[in-house]
């Protein structure tokens, strides 16, 4: 079965997710749609392709979709509607009491409507703006007012940065997968955390990539295994995520960080960054950009800081390097999406990017203290939207009591081991809701 190879629907590019899970084929169907559901790539309301197309993508006999599908349906991921298709479920909190843990999302910020925030924002776009231009076909790499808004509102972590290093994606994950293609050739070695981000190891599948699993401690990439693997293995890219790392929630101090680099930078070996969380703590950490500029291909989302809603994401070049990239971005997806770039750049131009910034922190640090209290073996920073639980599994149990999980399964880089649940705590609606999953959750897992 090889999901990995052309897959002109853009609806089907979830099944790439197969390639990296292990098991009978219909499992791996049905886990592959949970795990894109759960990082985000499918939302509530897609449609999925027909359950013959995707026998017929994937290479494998209609019965056995249509199994992978039942299984789906029964996981509550999926329903049908007549004469229209097969959607993404939307799941509420009181929805037979199922509590989502998997989705890795940020919560409501604490003290804010967003709902009228972005009404307001989008109605005064679109009064001072022909509609005709903003619909229009607009710069690839962003305008220069975007660029320079992305370069401001990475400060924190990045300091100053010519905008003209400053590229706007449609998203985190169109931005790895850009740096992938531009970066690399079939057959490359690159070196990612033993556990990482899903998306980044599909990707890597699809552009034939040999992924080699560095190990992890409580801080990331464990310096004297990276320096050991960089040597025997001549990797043309090192990817991390330094801050909240997904999903062991690890972040690295400045002298990790500067350790790191300084591997990197010895061997000649460039660095992609990927940096989803890093704005949330209160005082960030440097950027690994910030500590190597020339060496380190920096991504940073609105999606984890601000809302999922939010699709962009800014990616910050080495100096002298955006423009070949913008060019290979541009293959990908023809240029950010105009008017979430238009809200994004109001936001942070206006101080309303911040301040939901401040109340999306001041939520996860109350459901982070949550977590502590009734999962306390649980690791993660006060700020984290996620924490893990190491060497905890999955159970039946656990979707019988309404709980939605994700496991290390869908993390492990090849030739890794070990197990662990990623328990993501901005999904629930409320923070009573968030509570009574993780009682639920502890009484699982307790010895």
């Amino acid at each position: 079965m090889d999901a990995t190879k052309g897959l002109p629907n853009p609806a089907a590019g979830w099944l790439q997710r197969i390639e990296a899970l292990s098991g009978p084929a219909y499992r791996r169907i049905a886990q592959a749609l949970e795990n894109a559901v759960a990082e985000g790539e499918l939302q509530a309301g897609d449609q999925i392709p027909a359950q013959r197309e995707v026998a017929r993508l994937v290479g494998i006999d209609f019965t056995t979709v249509t199994r992978a599908y039942a299984l789906a349906r029964e996981r509550g991921l999926i329903e049908g509607a007549p004469g229209r298709g097969t959607f993404i479920r939307s799941r509420s909190d009181n929805e037979a009491g199922l509590v989502d843990l998997s989705m890795n999302l940020p919560p409501q910020p604490a003290g804010l409507q967003l709902a009228a925030l972005l009404r307001e924002t989008a109605g005064a776009i679109l009064a001072r703006t022909d509609p005709a231009i903003l619909m229009a076909y607009h710069p690839v790499a962003g305008s220069l007012a975007q660029r320079t808004a992305g370069a401001a509102w990475l400060a924190p972590t990045l300091g100053a940065v010519d905008p003209a290093r400053v590229i706007v994606a449609s998203g985190a994950q169109t931005a790895l997968s850009a740096l992938l293609d531009h970066l690399t050739a079939p057959g490359d070695v690159i070196l990612a955390e033993a556990f990482a981000y899903p998306g980044l190891l599909a990707t890597a599948a699809r552009r034939g990539l040999t992924v080699v699993a560095c190990p992890l401690d409580d801080q990331g990439l464990e310096p004297e295994a990276l320096a050991r693997l960089v040597a025997e293995t001549r990797p043309r890219l090192i990817c991390c995520t330094p801050t909240f790392q997904n999903p062991t929630a690890a972040i690295m101090d400045r002298a990790r960080r500067e350790a790191v680099v300084a591997i990197a930078r010895a061997a000649g070996v460039t660095i992609v960054e990927d940096d989803a969380y890093g704005l949330l703590p209160a005082a960030p950490p440097p950027a690994l950009a910030s500590l190597w500029p020339e060496g380190v291909f920096h991504v940073a989302t609105t999606a984890k800081t601000l809302s999922p809603g939010l699709r962009v994401a800014y990616l910050i070049a080495p100096p002298g390097r955006a423009e070949d990239l913008a060019t290979t971005l541009h293959a990908i997806a023809q240029m950010p999406p105009p008017l979430m770039a238009a809200v994004v750049t109001s936001w942070i131009r206006e101080g309303d990017a911040a301040r939901v910034l401040t109340g999306v922190r001041e939520e996860a640090i109350a459901r982070r203290a949550l977590a502590a209290e009734l999962l306390p073996e649980a690791v993660g920073g006060p700020e984290s939207l996620h924490v893990w639980l190491p060497g905890a599994l999955a159970t039946p149990a656990a979707r019988e009591r309404g709980l939605a999980l994700v496991g290390a399964e869908a993390f492990r880089a090849p030739g890794a081991t070990g197990e662990g649940l990623r328990i993501s705590l901005g999904a629930a609606g409320k923070r009573m809701t968030l509570a009574r999953g993780l009682r639920a959750l502890a009484g699982l897992t307790a010895p």
